[in-house]
């Protein structure tokens, strides 16, 4: 079974309802769960953003935390997650933001990709986080990190079901 079958699985399972806020995969996490069949029942609306100005306008995500932060850091994709979760009815929000390469930027290493999941629950918001390094071409960076932010979606709702707390965690 593929990732994207078995997060679709898991979707359907959970009464889960997906949106993306997608940066560096430009709707590679949509574009991989729309191959499975009858899987547009799970996911609401995905948010393709590269720029700073949309990432602010469409997703809320605070000027001073691009400034302070940079745009590839988990903090941004926190408030990607976070701004799509928001404007949506969906109660599972996967953002992802860095540098497929080939060139480094800003000092930032290429295939250097963050990660956020939000899940909203009757406990409210829980964001994790994360950053991780790939390599491989620019198509082969994005392809792992969208199957990456897939793969993880299960093991993140289950720390939210049951309130963890960890390291790259921010409960709202």
């Amino acid at each position: 079974m593929s990732v994207s079958q078995s997060v679709v699985e898991y979707l359907r399972q959970n009464d889960l309802l997906l949106t993306t806020a997608e940066s560096c995969t430009a709707g590679k996490i949509i574009t991989l769960l729309a191959e499975v069949p009858h899987s547009g029942e799970l996911i609401e609306c995905g948010y393709v953003v590269y720029s700073p100005e949309a990432k602010q306008r469409l997703l809320n995500v605070s000027p001073e935390t691009i400034d302070t932060f940079n745009l590839t850091s988990c903090e941004v994709a926190r408030e990607m997650a976070l701004g799509a979760l928001r404007d949506s009815t969906a109660n599972v929000a996967v953002a992802t933001t860095g540098i497929l390469g080939p060139e480094d930027v800003d000092g930032i290493p290429a295939g250097t990709i963050c990660f956020a999941w939000a899940y909203q629950s009757e406990r409210g918001r829980h964001v994790f986080s994360q950053q991780q390094q790939f390599s491989g071409t620019r198509c082969e960076v994005q392809l792992l990190a969208a199957e990456h932010a897939l793969k993880l979606v299960p093991h993140f709702h289950q720390q939210a079901i049951a309130g963890e707390q960890g390291q790259g965690t921010q409960h709202e």
